[in-house]
């Protein structure tokens, strides 16, 4: 399999060495000694600022934080924010967001990075699920889902099977409808927006994303399990191979996009994962060689915490330690604590911001469901641990009344205070790294 795959991978042989990018580089500033531990404190370097690693990435999939003015999220600690290049392409389109200047005009946050990813994801996660959603019906399925997830639960990830496990927790947005036809050229789909017909290639979302001008772009990758005109029935594992070598193609050909206009943009590849160590191991061992600036680990991460921590227990040694790594919508603080254990610089998900739309703080004690009667008369701040400005400035029986009278500001103030809270989080796992705790 290594000659076969290397052989349709001989477009590739002509990238040059990796070296560290004068305006993107990752400074390893403390390794713990802790037995057992590959936990690491870093800063991130960026063309729009730093980000001090590990740490947790907000998702802002059309350029915002829902509820949330970015500068409200700056201040509470959000550095990168995640944006998606789907949504970001059904509208206003790259055209429109290059012509202002790039993303970070746009939006107005020109001293903060930002990373986008392909959109990829979106479309294949939701064609493999057969779902037909349309618009807004993802919104209204969180409030069973995710309203409840608690800190201290030691239940598996809020998912139905595998491959569901990074969708469950990933970066959230109107879900495309299922109608994705899948080719070695990329993948074709109708707009959620309009139903008109989109495509995207490995050549066009690179373009599509140096329209955008994120600091670091992810390239398009092939899903296990997505569905094409002739998989349509598949399952997560029944074309793990040939998706693996697709995927690596894919980044190949974006590589090549990349390099041909680097822009003051890094680019890190999605490594591909079917069930197989030895797939992984290859994948690894295939990316690795090429100058890629850094790694996400995504696609299936396993049906619980105890199958994501074995699947980065056997990874994360194997990736280059020069060069950031990234796991792709994991946000839970259980899964992010194994994770910084075993080496992961930053991670993403959706989950705290979802559970403060719908309700639910994140405290050090766990979480806490404002809307709950007990909180009626209860005068004291949201998280006394906590000096971000909500606990500063709201008791927790103002937050329930205003759950309680629907008011649409209770929900930028909780997704507020998750933000804090996760940046609160991060800070004190880098720390305990310091000291050798963790």
């Amino acid at each position: 399999m290594r000659l076969r795959h290397a052989r349709r991978l001989h477009l590739a042989t002509a990238f040059p060495e990796w070296r560290p990018l004068d305006f993107f580089h990752h400074e390893i500033l403390h390794a713990s000694r802790k037995e057992g531990s590959r936990a690491r404190v870093g800063r991130l370097h960026t063309p729009h600022g730093t980000v001090e690693t590990p740490g947790f990435v907000v998702v802002g999939t059309n350029g915002a934080v829902k509820f949330v003015d970015h500068h409200a999220a700056d201040a509470a600690g959000m550095e990168l924010m995640f944006s998606n290049t789907l949504h970001l392409e059904v509208h206003p389109g790259p055209a429109a967001v290059e012509a202002a200047g790039g993303l970070h005009k746009f939006i107005g946050r020109e001293s903060r990075p930002l990373i986008t990813d392909s959109g990829g994801f979106q479309i294949f996660s939701f064609a493999h699920r057969g779902q037909r959603a349309m618009p807004g019906a993802e919104e209204a399925k969180e409030d069973g889902e995710d309203g409840g997830a608690s800190l201290k639960s030691s239940r598996p990830f809020p998912a139905r099977h595998k491959y569901e496990v990074a969708a469950a927790s990933s970066r959230d947005g109107p879900p495309p409808p299922p109608r994705v036809r899948v080719s070695e050229d990329g993948a074709s789909f109708r707009s959620y927006r309009d139903g008109r017909m989109l495509h995207l290639s490995p050549e066009s979302t690179v373009r599509s994303q140096k329209a955008l001008g994120a600091d670091i772009i992810i390239p398009l990758d092939d899903l296990p399990g997505a569905a094409t005109a002739a998989t349509s029935r598949s399952r997560l594992g029944h074309r793990p191979r040939p998706s693996v070598a697709r995927t690596h193609r894919w980044e190949a050909r974006s590589l090549r996009e990349h390099l041909g206009d680097v822009r003051q943009q890094a680019t890190s590849p999605t490594l591909p994962w079917g069930a197989r160590r030895r797939l992984r191991s290859l994948s690894v061992a295939t990316l690795a060689r090429w100058p890629f600036d850094g790694f996400c680990v995504g696609g299936s991460l396993g049906r619980d915490r105890s199958e994501l921590a074995a699947l980065l227990r056997y990874v994360m040694p194997l990736l280059p330690r020069e060069r950031p790594n990234h796991l792709l919508g994991i946000g839970d603080v259980e899964s992010i604590q194994v994770g910084v254990r075993l080496g992961v610089d930053t991670f993403d998900s959706c989950w705290p911001t979802r559970l403060g739309r719908h309700g639910t703080a994140l405290t050090r004690h766990g979480s806490l469901k404002v809307g709950q009667a007990r909180y009626r008369d209860d005068y004291g701040p949201l998280d006394a641990s906590c000096d971000g400005f909500v606990s500063r400035h709201h008791s927790r029986a103002y937050l329930h009344h205003l759950w309680r009278a629907k008011e649409p500001a209770v929900h930028g103030l909780l997704t507020l205070h998750n933000i804090k809270f996760m940046a609160d989080l991060m800070a004190d796992m880098r720390a305990k790294i310091w000291r050798d705790e963790l």
